[in-house]
């Protein structure tokens, strides 16, 4: 297990808040303070303070077990919550999934959720679903945005999602998330069981959603891949962030190396 036994001066040591402070870092995006989540009265997460800025890419890298999924979900509203959430500059006590999805955040869970009867089409433009009610109706410029993105996806857009591979499964529930228009996407293991080419194509998108001015918070187990295309990143064990700091930092951090980017670990 990592330790942050670091000296308090070391670039490993500082807290996510000294170093998105500095005068060149963005506008916080999502500023989690002080959250908390339990399961009956086991804590699963504990007092985690964590930064999106604008135009970044984070990171949330650690073992299986360690709370990732749990955090992403208390963030966006699925599960029950203490601590202080600022999205966009605004508070959200105790908020709902579809408030925040108003609010301009949006979820990719891990397993997708997509409709396996309904074609590729059908299950992009539900993505729309939020903004067609709120009067918004540039949903077919948005879909046209996402087959720029995901071309597979327009080649398929009649096909039953149910019958796709897996990558492709994967490119639909991003695209389905962004017909949305987030301003925040969180990603939740989008790298997993696929093949590593298929991965390789996965991280590209997700730079080039940066790129296209979409902040995202990524969770991921593959952890070299995660790190080679975020900003900055954290370490999250047994419910606690152990060591946060740029991707770079981390990315160099003997002990990172040892436990996450070791020989036969991702």
């Amino acid at each position: 297990m990592l330790n942050s036994h670091t000296p308090p001066d070391s670039p490993m040591n500082r807290t996510s808040a000294d170093a998105l402070a500095h005068p060149s870092a963005p506008r916080d995006l999502l500023r989690v303070t002080n959250l908390h989540v339990a399961y009956d009265k086991i804590e699963a997460i504990s007092g985690i303070n964590l930064r999106v800025g604008e135009g970044q890419i984070v990171t949330v890298i650690g073992p299986n077990g360690a709370g990732k999924t749990t955090l992403l979900a208390a963030i966006m509203g699925v599960l029950p919550s203490r601590g202080e959430i600022v999205f966009d500059g605004h508070p959200h006590v105790h908020a709902e999934i579809e408030e925040m999805v108003a609010a301009g955040m949006n979820l990719v869970p891990e397993k997708r959720e997509l409709f396996a009867e309904m074609s590729v089409e059908d299950n992009l433009m539900l993505g729309a679903f939020h903004r067609y009610r709120s009067g918004q109706r540039d949903h077919h410029a948005s879909l046209q945005e996402v087959y720029e993105l995901f071309p597979r996806l327009r080649e398929r857009r009649t096909q039953l999602s149910g019958t796709l591979s897996g990558g492709e499964r994967q490119m639909l529930a991003v695209g389905r998330a962004l017909m949305a228009k987030p301003k925040l996407l969180m990603l939740d293991e989008p790298s997993l069981g696929l093949a590593p080419r298929i991965v390789r194509e996965v991280f590209h998108i997700v730079a080039e959603l940066r790129r296209r001015g979409v902040s995202i918070l990524l969770i991921e187990q593959n952890a070299r891949a995660a790190l080679q295309v975020a900003d900055y990143a954290y370490v999250l064990e047994t419910g606690a962030i152990t060591i946060d700091g740029s991707a770079a930092d981390i990315a160099r951090d003997k002990r990172v190396i040892d436990v996450y980017l070791g020989l036969g670990k991702h």
